[in-house]
């Protein structure tokens, strides 16, 4: 979707739902597609419809039933749906551990850093052949958490603003000398599936933002048993329901028509691509079209 400097926006908002979260309760006209992509196929069909006017299109990041684990998630696959679908805005909803006393289960976290430890995952859709380098300094887009927040604290939803998501490669959770190096380093939660998700996103001018949602202490906590998937599926569906309803407070005010982002994550690639025109890799070019068309259309 090309944004121009004077374009009036009519954002359709993109839902990923993490663990616990397979579906979008209240939309009108729901009808899962599949989408096929030059990466191959998503992690499912996605589910398109309307909420209060709105169009959306949610993705269940591990596939319905969650059969997929992070590792072996297409994220190249699921941005790219999503941007072919026209989503202009994405929430991601993730299960993660706390690593702060203050983050209880059941809190919810408007993160706005990430760190990204991550080593089994393709992290780009540019390669040889065409190369861009994407600033992510500030990897999450703070005119989607300033909704979020706003949403979370007026429906009463135990909420902070603000912190560092640590992505760890997993599927096993952390030894307990992990945790505590992520503390050190001054870490709010533990996912396994946020990144390269971000980063992908902000590769295909997508606005980004997550909600964290805390499901146990991980494993630093003294006293605090070690984690346990039982313990974790607990929390997660009791999350669910607040999850859905702060889904539904904030879609009809990201729904309205906007200006282009002012924080300029619709216009990421805009000095970005390296490779000039004459060393572009036409099978690169074509299969980059729908992620990078704005910009690579121009030059």
């Amino acid at each position: 979707m090309s944004v121009e400097a004077n374009e009036l926006i009519e954002p359709v908002i993109g839902l990923i739902g993490g663990s616990g979260l397979y579906d979008i309760e209240g939309l009108e006209d729901k009808e899962w597609r599949r989408v096929e992509t030059p990466w191959g196929a998503p992690s499912d069909a996605l589910l398109f419809g309307r909420l209060d006017g709105v169009r959306c299109v949610f993705l269940p990041r591990h596939g319905r039933g969650h059969p997929i684990p992070p590792s072996e998630l297409n994220y190249r696959a699921n941005i790219s749906a999503m941007k072919q679908s026209g989503v202009t805005d994405i929430v991601s909803l993730s299960a993660v551990g706390s690593l702060k006393e203050e983050l209880p289960p059941g809190h919810f976290v408007v993160i706005d850093q990430f760190i990204d430890r991550t080593f089994a995952r393709e992290k780009s859709f540019f390669g040889t052949g065409l190369v861009a380098h994407v600033s992510v300094a500030d990897p999450l887009c703070p005119r989607i958490g300033d909704v979020l927040e706003t949403s979370a604290r007026g429906l009463g939803l135990p909420v902070t603003r603000g912190g560092t998501y640590i992505v760890m490669e997993g599927p096993q959770f952390s030894t307990r000398a992990e945790s505590n190096l992520y503390r050190s380093w001054g870490c709010s939660v533990v996912g396994m599936t946020n990144m390269p998700e971000a980063k992908l996103a902000r590769e295909a001018e997508i606005c980004y933002a997550t909600v964290a949602m805390v499901t146990d202490y991980d494993c630093w906590r003294e006293g605090h048993d070690a984690v346990t998937v039982e313990e974790v599926v607990g929390v997660m569906m009791s999350n669910a329901e607040n999850a859905r309803n702060l889904i539904r407070a904030v879609i009809p005010v990201l729904g309205q028509g906007r200006d282009p982002c002012w924080a300029g994550c619709d216009r990421a690639l805009e000095h970005a691509v390296m490779t000039a025109p004459a060393a572009r890799d036409p099978e690169m070019v074509s299969r980059l079209t729908v992620i990078a068309g704005r910009v690579l259309d121009r030059t």
